[in-house]
């Protein structure tokens, strides 16, 4: 059962919880409770109702990409073809099922999509946006940037 937030604001003990959760997913409900100075029973309910609401999405695990072979992080801009709405469900799916692909924002500006891609090295990326991105239906021009170097990368959202 999700709520839209502004019916169903949060509180400081709620925002202490969901900071903590933020930087340890792994924490038992007890060192959660310690964490944010409440009982561990009530704690659990706090946990079970921000869950239940909707602002907790999902537990994972954030790998390493270099130490698992994918050492290319490109951010591709994606321009759809005139009249692209009809092509728009196929490029959801599509898109929504290519592992490389990490994020997928619509966008405003002279791209309409903005993708967070990552590649096993830049041959592997060229084959991707050749045989796989430029084929989907729908997309009219791409245009990559490779990263460099990450200097932050963080899902935490600020909570303050």
């Amino acid at each position: 059962m999700q709520t839209d937030a502004k019916s169903d604001p949060l509180d400081a003990i709620d925002r202490r919880i969901l900071g903590f959760l933020q930087e340890h997913g792994r924490a038992s409900n007890l060192e959660l409770a310690e964490a944010v100075h409440l009982s561990p029973a009530q704690c659990h309910r706090r946990h079970r109702r921000l869950e239940e609401r909707g602002y907790i999405k999902c537990y994972e695990s954030r790998l390493d990409a270099h130490r698992v072979g994918l050492s290319v992080v490109a951010f591709i801009h994606v321009t759809m073809e005139r009249g692209h709405i009809r092509e728009l469900p196929k490029f959801k799916q599509q898109i929504a099922e290519l592992a490389h692909v990490q994020e997928c924002y619509a966008v405003s500006g002279d791209s309409d999509y903005v993708l967070k891609v990552v590649a096993r090295d830049l041959k592997s990326l060229s084959n991707f946006l050749m045989d796989t991105l430029m084929r989907t239906p729908g997309v009219n021009t791409v245009r990559s940037s490779v990263c460099l170097d990450e200097l932050k990368c963080t899902a935490a959202l600020p909570l303050g």
